[in-house]
């Protein structure tokens, strides 16, 4: 089992930024791909930003790219998503997910997540 504990999310004007924050317990952190995606009121949950176990490759929707970075520390079970240039269509709430990324197929597949945090961008 892992256990994932996101923080970070708030209130923030447009153009502003935030950083996210999943911290994991449990099973060992380093062998998972770890993801975030979100949750807008009324949508279905979207993927938003995927890393691999080492860090060196990471995925983005389109809609983020550019202004949102993913990363992690696996020596502190943790993985980030800095988010820059905030529009009031990022709000939504932020999950964090560990599991498996399939680069043949760009798929990826959760297997456990966390809570989520909420983020709040104002016009």
């Amino acid at each position: 089992q892992v256990q994932l504990v996101e923080s970070g999310g708030g209130l923030v004007q447009a153009g502003g930024s935030l950083r996210l924050s999943c911290t994991a317990s449990g099973r060992t952190f380093s062998v998972y791909t770890m993801a975030w995606f979100r949750q807008a009121p009324g949508k279905e949950r979207e993927f938003v930003a995927v890393i691999s176990w080492r860090g060196g490759s990471t995925r983005y929707a389109d809609s983020v790219k550019g202004r949102f970075t993913i990363s992690r520390d696996n020596a502190l079970n943790t993985v980030y998503l800095q988010m820059n240039s905030l529009k009031p269509e990022d709000t939504a709430v932020y999950y964090c997910a560990a599991g498996t990324y399939s680069s043949s197929s760009s798929t990826y597949r959760p297997d456990y997540w966390g809570k989520g945090t909420l983020v709040t961008v104002s016009s």
